[in-house]
């Protein structure tokens, strides 16, 4: 019979973590008893699950996703994350493709690595997948006198309603994971 282990598979066969495995049943139990997921989640399933603290008090859940899976978690990205919040109440739900960074290779190697393996290739597709359903319409890096640099990432207007209340997460995450720091905005409209 199926069950929770079958929605988690880790590298190497490395043992799944007791929170990564809550995750794992919490998305098992979804496939079993929300009838509009259950088709989509059948055949999914993920890499691993961190909790971060982002600011204050607040805590997300940053969930890796096979890179080959990640359009079918795409296609039902809101409802899954709606559903994942109301069981993991108080926390917020990220969901990232799982990519890899590969070394610059070295001087005279006849081989050529692939953009999509390059650092900053692997961190802009990362903003990408984090600010999910939103999308990216402008950034901008603004270099201090210090020496410090900060990106502004302008997000689309049209899903205000669905990521505002986010925009602090997003950074956090990104922040956590890239080691860069970002702020979110929405670019301002003249009527």
């Amino acid at each position: 019979m199926y069950s929770a282990s079958r929605k988690i598979q880790k590298d190497k066969g490395a043992e799944p973590s007791e929170f990564e495995e809550t995750v794992a049943q919490a998305l098992f139990d979804l496939e079993n008893t929300n009838t509009e997921l259950k088709s989509d989640l059948k055949d999914l399933f993920i890499n691993t699950a961190n909790q971060i603290d982002v600011s204050g008090n607040r805590k997300a859940i940053v969930i890796h996703v096979p890179y080959r899976l990640r359009k079918g978690f795409r296609k039902i990205h809101l409802k899954l994350v709606r559903e994942l919040e109301k069981k993991f109440s108080g926390k917020e739900v990220v969901m990232i493709a799982t990519r890899r960074i590969v070394r610059p290779p070295k001087k005279g190697a006849a081989v050529q690595r692939p953009r999509s393996r390059t650092l900053t290739s692997v961190h802009e597709a990362m903003l990408e997948d984090i600010v999910y359903p939103a999308e990216i319409v402008g950034k901008r890096i603004r270099y201090r006198l210090d020496g410090s640099k900060i990106m502004k990432v302008f997000l689309d207007p049209k899903e205000r309603n669905n990521t505002e209340y986010k925009l602090e997460t997003f950074a956090g995450v990104y922040r956590k994971l890239s080691g860069k720091d970002v702020v979110f905005e929405y670019p301002i409209t003249e009527a």
